[in-house]
């Protein structure tokens, strides 16, 4: 197997088993509504593990653009191939979106919440604030690119460290997902989305193509700082990328702040003048 279709197949699976159990909690008459937001957590812990398992041997199952671009930044993958892996991932991304689509065919008639629908494929935040969400995503992706390089440092049993990875996912769902749904992963957003907007869900609504950018803004930020945060904090070794990277996410996160200023000034404007 080559580590594109490793990449593809993995993020496959990884959206199987976790798109899987946001259709079981979310959509009606399955035996799985409204289990909760721990079964989603488990169910994307144990998907990261499963297809970290499954692909591992052949690719290094990165699994996440984020994780792949934090390598390249650190020195530890090499950038040639950084396109191919995130094109796997995406396409891999869609593949699962599709079957999980799939799966639950009888389900999407029987469930008339279009947001229930939209939270099978994609994230959206408890609360929208673009800023906020933006950090939320940053600080998500962060901490899994640090703590899958510290749980990378440490020795375990042969075939454990993905089963660890896959408790760190339960760990940042659990404390740090119920702001956005935690993506922490651009593929595993943006390919689910794109295939929501293609599929004939009936009823389905909006893809919400208006915050679609902070999944994929959020966790390259919050990664990639990750990896060079760790790189120097963590090995002393530091690098004029983390100051380039510290420096664009300060950028990114002030003008979302200024835009997001703006725009609720004209919202209010266009309210009082018609009040």
């Amino acid at each position: 197997m080559t580590a594109f279709v490793a990449e593809l197949v993995g993020t496959a699976l990884l959206i199987i088993f976790g798109g899987g159990v946001c259709a079981g909690v979310n959509l009606k008459k399955s035996f799985a509504q409204n289990s909760g937001w721990i079964v989603i957590t488990m169910g994307w812990g144990l998907a990261v593990a499963v297809a970290a398992y499954a692909v591992g041997q052949f690719s290094g199952a990165h699994l996440n653009p984020a994780l792949t671009l934090a390598l390249a930044f650190n020195g530890d993958f090499p950038w040639a191939d950084v396109p191919k892996y995130i094109a796997a991932q995406m396409l891999g991304a869609m593949v699962g979106a599709v079957i999980v689509y799939l799966h639950y065919l009888p389900h999407w008639k029987e469930t008339d919440d279009p947001g229930a629908k939209l939270g099978v494929f994609a994230t959206s935040p408890a609360v929208p604030n673009y800023f906020a969400n933006l950090i939320s995503e940053i600080i998500g992706t962060f901490v899994l690119v640090l703590g899958i390089l510290a749980i990378g440092a440490n020795k375990f049993a042969d075939g454990l460290n993905p089963f660890i990875v896959g408790f760190l996912i339960v760990a940042i769902g659990l404390s740090l997902g119920g702001t956005t749904g935690y993506a922490i992963n651009p593929a595993r957003d943006l390919g689910p989305r794109i295939v929501h907007f293609l599929l004939p869900i009936p009823g389905k609504g909006s893809s919400n193509w208006s915050y679609a950018w902070v999944p994929v803004v959020g966790p390259i930020l919050g990664g990639s700082f990750g990896g060079l945060f760790y790189k120097a904090v963590f090995l002393g070794k530091m690098t004029a990328e983390f100051w380039y990277v510290l420096i664009a996410i300060i950028v990114v996160l002030a003008l979302t702040f200024i835009s997001q200023g703006k725009t609720s000034n004209s919202y209010n404007k266009a309210k009082n003048a018609f009040m």
